[in-house]
């Protein structure tokens, strides 16, 4: 579509001129009540508690309010709009070029792009605001009156006074219009735009959504065109979209015949370093020497197929685990007796997940195998073999278990609707406690997985949770108590696998939009992850008020004085003292004393005096230089 051609936008062009509609823009309002953990995120799993103290500990806090144009010139939209769409290739172009122009033209505070799978019958959201923190969400199509459900069932543009329903607690609350994203009569999706003067620029809204819509068609038809071959052309393998076809298809067979059915994920170890030194022809050779070998040593009605880069995987229908294993073990041998000229013997890392024993859910499965085959790389080599992993094989919660998660969702974060944050929090709701002993392991492992990827802030719960129950202990707090503060002060900080890493990695001063998205932590960690654990409510109060103020300064509900929990009490004066005698990028950890004349000089402004005093007493004996 060309925008240069206006006589087929003459009406429209017309119309839109004669709207001259204010456009302020909303403040952010962060009084949603339903967190979710956006994806994003884990890599996303990281902490800059102390960062953010920095930055904004003794100062108060002022809602920033959007300035809107006073009025748009629609004829000057219409040229900007056809310079920044000419030569788009692709969709996420086209969603990054028209959510700047709804933006920073049309007074947006955020965007959205929902496209529908039909496999999964859902519409996945990628959501972009003002501030560029990307997001995702998913609406099941299930019969339910959602305004975005209305919208694409009856292909017509629906209006909502709030953008609650997408789940994204710390997004700016503002009216939205939804779009329906119609192209020859097949609706593809919606776009949802936050605007509370929506009904001034909804003609051009729809205009674009229109475009927009007819761009993915074109597309999806140029690449049905091209696709003459399920085969990729290096290996002679099927190809990554022929593999999720026959997996879905040997998944369907599984349940209909109650078998098993294997998948194997390998990966040549080192190709990047290969290419680097010896050129990619080199890496070439050896991904297609790989891919020979599989395709001798698999039976005839095992599929292969070229999953990634430098992977390759196996679909073995009716085949258990141990059965997987023997075959795995039997490739990687016949490998390891290769001999590349520079290179010398071939190396993968090998995992496997197994249907219906690792899960029915056949994305899972994929994740599950991917999350054994990192674990592989991680153990390395034993007699000069691969360790071949097996996802049922390893403990969910164990480090190098949660170090090889978080590469999976550092490989797959960008994908929409796949928001492996949330998968993190429903493998915490669903492990089975067995005594307190195991609660406690738990939830030190889910504690350090939000620590673990920042190197300054490592053992950063732990120790705010040592220091906890030392004071709670000199209080003479009853042994309930103290354990209660003890574990409370361990999951403290994790809502923050719900802050985007945008906000969470960000080195300088936060702006204010994004310190009003950080704020959002204690209330994500209240009633995202410990909520819906009943064996956990009595630990809200701690994870939900540790940054009140003693002053009625704090967040996220400016309570003041002894209305703050003095659990909540306890584990901010050990919060604080953490972040001070801690190195960040910005500074040195300060010594013993310096944090303690920095407490002193907080008490009964930021802290409780009494605890502060308490804490002092005590600090000498826990201060160690971090």
């Amino acid at each position: 579509m060309n925008f240069n051609n206006f006589n087929n936008f003459k009406n429209l062009s017309d119309n839109l001129s004669s709207q001259k509609a204010d456009t302020d823009k909303q403040g952010v309002d962060s009084k949603h009540s339903s967190p979710i953990i956006p994806s994003g995120l884990i890599s996303k799993i990281n902490s800059i508690n102390n960062r953010t103290t920095s930055n904004r500990m003794y100062a108060g806090y002022n809602n920033k309010m959007w300035r809107g144009s006073e009025n748009i010139d629609y004829l000057e939209l219409i040229r900007v709009l056809n310079e920044v769409t000419e030569g788009k290739k692709t969709q996420n172009e086209l969603f990054y070029s028209l959510h700047n122009i709804f933006t920073n033209k049309l007074s947006a505070s955020f965007s959205a792009l929902g496209l529908y799978c039909q496999q999964s019958k859902c519409i996945n959201f990628k959501i972009v605001d003002k501030i560029g923190s990307t997001f995702t969400s998913r609406i099941l199509i299930n019969g339910s009156d959602s305004p975005v459900e209305k919208a694409f069932h009856t292909k017509t543009l629906q209006y909502a006074s709030s953008s609650a329903f997408l789940n994204v607690h710390y997004l700016n609350d503002s009216p939205v219009v939804i779009i329906p994203l119609c192209a020859v009569n097949d609706c593809l999706g919606v776009m949802i735009v936050g605007d509370s003067n929506y009904e001034a620029s909804c003609e051009i809204y729809k205009f674009m959504s229109r475009y927009f819509a007819l761009f993915i068609q074109n597309k999806d038809l140029s690449a049905k065109v091209l696709m003459n071959t399920d085969t990729d052309a290096l290996t002679g393998l099927n190809n990554h979209r022929k593999f999720q076809e026959l997996l879905a298809g040997e998944i369907d067979k599984a349940k209909r015949t109650n078998t098993q059915t294997s998948i194997v994920i390998f990966d040549i170890n080192n190709i990047s370093q290969i290419n680097k030194d010896f050129g990619a022809a080199k890496g070439d050779e050896i991904i297609k020497l790989v891919a020979d070998k599989i395709k001798q040593g698999i039976r005839s009605n095992d599929s292969a197929a070229r999953y990634g880069g430098d992977e390759i995987a196996i679909i073995l229908p009716e085949t258990n685990s141990s059965e997987a294993k023997y075959l795995a073990e039997y490739l990687t041998y016949s490998l390891s007796c290769c001999l590349v000229d520079d290179v010398g013997p071939i190396k993968a890392s090998v995992g496997i997940a197994t249907y219906p024993n690792s899960t029915q859910d056949l994305e899972k499965l994929l994740i599950l195998a991917e999350q054994a085959m990192y674990i592989s790389k991680s153990k390395g080599y034993k007699n000069g073999m691969s360790t071949i992993v097996c996802s049922e094989d390893f403990d969910f919660w164990d480090d190098t278990a949660l170090s090889s998660f978080a590469s999976v969702i550092a490989k797959r974060h960008a994908s929409i609707g796949i928001n492996f944050d949330e998968e993190l929090v429903n493998k915490f709701h669903s492990e089975e406690i067995i005594n307190q002993g195991h609660l406690i392991e738990v939830v030190t492992s889910l504690a350090s997985a939000i620590d673990a990827k920042d190197e300054y802030t490592k053992g950063h719960s732990t120790s705010v949770s040592r220091y906890s129950e030392a004071l709670a202990r000199a209080l003479n707090l009853p042994e309930k108590d103290v354990e209660r503060i003890k574990l409370g002060a361990l999951l403290h900080d994790i809502g923050k696998i719900g802050i985007p890493e945008s906000v969470l990695r960000k080195p300088s001063k936060l702006t204010d939009d994004e310190w009003e998205i950080m704020k959002q932590h204690p209330t994500i960690g209240a009633e995202k992850v410990l909520l819906p654990n009943e064996s956990l409510h009595d630990l809200i109060p701690i994870v939900k008020y540790h940054h009140e103020h003693w002053d009625g300064s704090g967040y996220p509900e400016k309570l003041k004085g002894e209305d703050i929990p003095l659990a909540a009490r306890i584990v901010s004066v050990a919060d604080a003292y953490h972040a001070l005698i801690s190195d960040r990028p910005y500074r040195k950890g300060m010594s013993n004393e310096k944090a303690c004349e920095i407490l002193k000089i907080g008490a009964g402004i930021q802290w409780d005096k009494n605890l502060v005093r308490e804490f002092i007493n005590i600090s000498e004996s826990l201060y160690t230089k971090i």
